[in-house]
This record gives C-alpha cells, sequence and structure tokens, in this order.
C-alpha cells in the first residue's frame, strides 16, 4: 500500500529550500530562457534518484514556467502535471500552445510544470532501437506467442536498465509526486494551485495523498483510477467507451451533412473494413500494404482523443479504405533507423506503478473475449497492451494499486467525460467516489482532456482556480462536436 509521507513547512522567503522529507536543502532555481524566441523560463531542481537514500545518486528534474501576465493581479504558482506518462510538461505547456496557457489562468498564476523523472530533459528511459523495433504489435494468438512476449518484455526491461542507469528502478508516481514537493519547496511556495489530466492526475491524486496541506486548489480531469487491480475490468471498461465513442462519432456522422459518410450506415461500413482487416484482407491504399485490425482499431482510438480536429479526418479515411483511394501522399515502407536508441518512458513508469495478475494465455484471450462481447463494433481497447507490456517487465513495482486515501486536502474538482477512450467514464466516477471532498462535473461528450474539448468546463475551471469557487455538484456541460473540417484539412475533403 502508498505509504503517506509528511513533511514540515517550509519558509518561503529563503533562497535555499528542504527537500521534501530529506532535511537537505535545494539551491532556488536557477532560471534561464527555455528557447530563443520564445517567453518560457526554464531551470532544474536536484532530486534523490532514490528517495530512500536522500544522500545518494541526484538526478536534475528540469522544470519550466510561463510567468503571470498580470503581476499585479498574480494568485501565485500553478503547477500543470502533464500526461503520458511520458509527455514532457515543457514541450507542451512551456514551449507549446494551448488553451490552458493563453487563457485567464495564465493572466494570475506563474504556470510552472516540468519534465518528471525518466522522461524528455530528466534522464529520459532509453532502451536499444533494435530491440524496440522488435515490439510484437498483436494480441497473441497461441500460448507460444504469450510466452514470446513475456520474454521480450524481460528482455527490453533488462536493456532499458543498462542504457538508463540506476533511474530505471525509481520511476513511479510515489517518487515523482516527492519531485514535484522538491520543486514546490525549491521555488519558496508554501502552497500551490495543482492540474492534473490524463496520467498528470493520478501524479495529482497521489499528491492530495500525501501533501494535502500544499494545496490551495486541485483540478483533475480524464482521471485514471489507480484502485483498478483486476486486468478485466480495465480492459473492459477501456473498450466500453472505446465502443461508446464510436457510437457517438456514428450519430454524429447521420445527423452532420457535410460529414464524408452522411447517409451511409457508419456502424455497417466499419463492421466490414473490420473483419477484412481480422481475414487479412484489407490493403491501406496510402501505402499498398495490409492494415491489421488492431492497426484498424488503434487509429479509431487516435481519432476519439479529440473529435473537432480528427472527426472529419476519421470518416475520410473510413471513406477511402472502403474505397481502396489514397488519402494523401503515399507513405513511406519504412525507416532506416538513424539512432541506436530509443526512448521508452511510458512503459518504463507505468510498469512501476500497476500490478497484473494473468494467469496465462487462456486468462489474457478471455479478457479479449469479454471485452468483445460488451463491445460488438470495435472488439477490444488498444489498452489492452497497458497490461501486457508489463507481464514479465524486471522492475519491481514499487507503487502498486490502491484506493485513494485524501484527508484535509482543499475541494477537488474532477472532470469527466460521457465516453472517454482515454480515462473511461467509469474510472472517473470511481475516483469521486474515493475522494470525499470532491465535486464531479461531466462533459457530456467524447474526447479526452475536458479543459480543451469544453468551453464550458474550461470557464468552470478558470472560475474555480481564480476565485475557489467549485461548480454545483452534478454540474453537466453540453457537448461540443465540430460542424466544419479543420481548415488545413478542408481542401483534402473536397
Amino acid at each position: 500500500m502508498f505509504r503517506r509521507l509528511f513533511v514540515s513547512a517550509l519558509v518561503p522567503l529563503v533562497a535555499m529550500s528542504v527537500l521534501a522529507g530529506t532535511g537537505e536543502a535545494s539551491a532556488a532555481p536557477a532560471w534561464s530562457p527555455c528557447q530563443e524566441g520564445k517567453p518560457g523560463e526554464c531551470a532544474t531542481v536536484q532530486v534523490p534518484v532514490d528517495w530512500s537514500n536522500p544522500k545518494g545518486e541526484k538526478l536534475n528534474v528540469a522544470i519550466g514556467r510561463l510567468r503571470a501576465t498580470e503581476p499585479e493581479h498574480r494568485i501565485g504558482v500553478l503547477f500543470v502535471a502533464p500526461g503520458g506518462p511520458g509527455g514532457s510538461g515543457i514541450d507542451l505547456f512551456v514551449l507549446g500552445t494551448n488553451k490552458l496557457t493563453t487563457g485567464e489562468l495564465r493572466k494570475r498564476f506563474d504556470v510552472v510544470t516540468w519534465d518528471q523523472r525518466g522522461v524528455g530533459r530528466s534522464n529520459e528511459v532509453k532502451c536499444s532501437a533494435e530491440v524496440l523495433s522488435r515490439r510484437p504489435g498483436d494480441f497473441p494468438a497461441n500460448e507460444q506467442q504469450y510466452r514470446n512476449l513475456l520474454a521480450y518484455n524481460a528482455e527490453l526491461g533488462a536493456d532499458c536498465r543498462k542504457h538508463t542507469g540506476p533511474l530505471f528502478d525509481h520511476l513511479d508516481t510515489g517518487n515523482v509526486v516527492r519531485d514535484l514537493d522538491a520543486v514546490r519547496g525549491a521555488l519558496g511556495e508554501q502552497k500551490i494551485s495543482l492540474f492534473g489530466s490524463s496520467y498528470g492526475s493520478q501524479v495529482a491524486q497521489q499528491y492530495a495523498e500525501s501533501f494535502p496541506a500544499r494545496l490551495r486548489a486541485v483540478t483533475i480531469g480524464s482521471n485514471l483510477d489507480h484502485s483498478i487491480t483486476s486486468a478485466g475490468h480495465y480492459v473492459a471498461t477501456a473498450t466500453a467507451d472505446l465502443e461508446g465513442s464510436f457510437n457517438a462519432f456514428a450519430d454524429w456522422c447521420a445527423r452532420t451533412a457535410n460529414c464524408p459518410l452522411h447517409g451511409q450506415d457508419v456502424h455497417a461500413r466499419w463492421d466490414a473494413l473490420h473483419a477484412r482487416a481480422e481475414a487479412g484482407a484489407l490493403t491501406d491504399p496510402d501505402n499498398g500494404q495490409a492494415l491489421s485490425a488492431e492497426g484498424l482499431r488503434g487509429e479509431l482510438l487516435g481519432a476519439m482523443f479529440t473529435p473537432s480536429s480528427s472527426w472529419y479526418a476519421f470518416a475520410t479515411r473510413l471513406r477511402s479504405l472502403a474505397a481502396g483511394t489514397k488519402t494523401g501522399p503515399a507513405a513511406t515502407s519504412g525507416t532506416t533507423a538513424t539512432e541506436e536508441l530509443g526512448g521508452n518512458s511510458y512503459q518504463a513508469i507505468w510498469c512501476e506503478d500497476w500490478k497484473w495478475r494473468v494467469g496465462g494465455y487462456r486468462e489474457l484471450r478471455a479478457l479479449r473475449d469479454q471485452a468483445a462481447a460488451l463491445a460488438p463494433h470495435t472488439k477490444l481497447s488498444p489498452f489492452w497492451n497497458d497490461i501486457a507490456t508489463c507481464l514479465g517487465w524486471p522492475a519491481q513495482v514499487s507503487n502498486p494499486q490502491h484506493r485513494l486515501s485524501i484527508s484535509n486536502a482543499p475541494k477537488i474538482l474532477i472532470m469527466t467525460s460521457s465516453a472517454d477512450v482515454g480515462a473511461p467514464h467509469a474510472w472517473n466516477v470511481a475516483v469521486s467516489q474515493q475522494i470525499g471532498n470532491s465535486v464531479l462535473l461531466t462533459y457530456d461528450g467524447v474526447g479526452h482532456g475536458q479543459y480543451t474539448l469544453s468551453s464550458c468546463a474550461r470557464a468552470n475551471v478558470d472560475r474555480y482556480l481564480i476565485d475557489l469557487v467549485p461548480p454545483a455538484p452534478g454540474t453537466h456541460c453540453a457537448a461540443e462536436y465540430p460542424t466544419a473540417p479543420p481548415a488545413a484539412a478542408q481542401r483534402s475533403l473536397i
């Protein structure tokens, strides 16, 4: 079970700060421009590689900051936990353009984020490109393929440990939470506001468990439910929201006159393509290669994350696959590796947080069959791999699943979508039930990341984080689906 961490209060007006729970001093960050011509500042904060041995080897965690644009109205620091795991907070929230850092919150907060340990600028997990290239892509078809999968995971893990170093065995979210509090201390902030979506929600949840007194306000969206211990439940809920998202897409196409599949039976079109893919008879017209059922479901999954930017293109893609016509320039048949090492942060972090008990191939296949019975069109979420990639992985699961136990934290605003392929609705409801002092806001549409998807959700989050006024319990925001393709895609749909 997760061990609750306690630290004493930090005095903010000092040049040196105490690392959370270590008694050691950390110098205040030395900020410099992240990139020429960009407004963001970057720095590093030194933390222990192994928090149980604070005097041992150290790691420099890269952090980034955008200062409040209205400093006279500055409230404080808003920490943004990036998704993934494996997403670079600096790339997305400091160097990139997004709704969170271009709206009201940026006026009132210094937005601070980081590349968490094992990611990007913070000693990214590295593995041999040759070993990574042999990663199995399809669901194992028999016992031998299942055993091959476990052997591959063990081989890859050993290779990643070799090329990453001691940090490889200290990547779990518990360590990330302690890093976050060390950054808070180094900045001299007694309290922070915290925003986390997708995997970032798990970081925020566990920070609220460990350091509730350090929080002014917390918003978490598209939540992971780290209490799930059943692999079957994990796959079933992920697949149910893939099915629900596809059904919503089909309904949207039926009522949207300029959808490329308008007037057609979208379910029947998909079912026919999926059956051809399962039979090995579906060819991708863009590259002339066979498109597997796994590949087709992967395209569906990707299209369901952000409808506004992908649904028109996905409808065009399905139309083209059925007709055998190209949707764009010819794709290359493959690329020649130019780097000896590749990144593998997602798997390495994930598999230190989740312990799955799967007895063998028959049990894994049963999970697939149960999911298919729930989802007659989409069959199986590609996120079955969240379980399969950890089977045989050599690192210890040092932050295993547990029910949240949060007390003495401020009100926590939880956001969910009616269907979310990356963080199913059922997970968010479960998280809200585990956090007593919370309010659940539901976006009645499809997609991942409600702050991006919904102007209504955005307004509620801004009001809460700025004025500490949460939405009323049971608040719903209407779905916002596209009525025209993104400008860059309009020409390809003519």
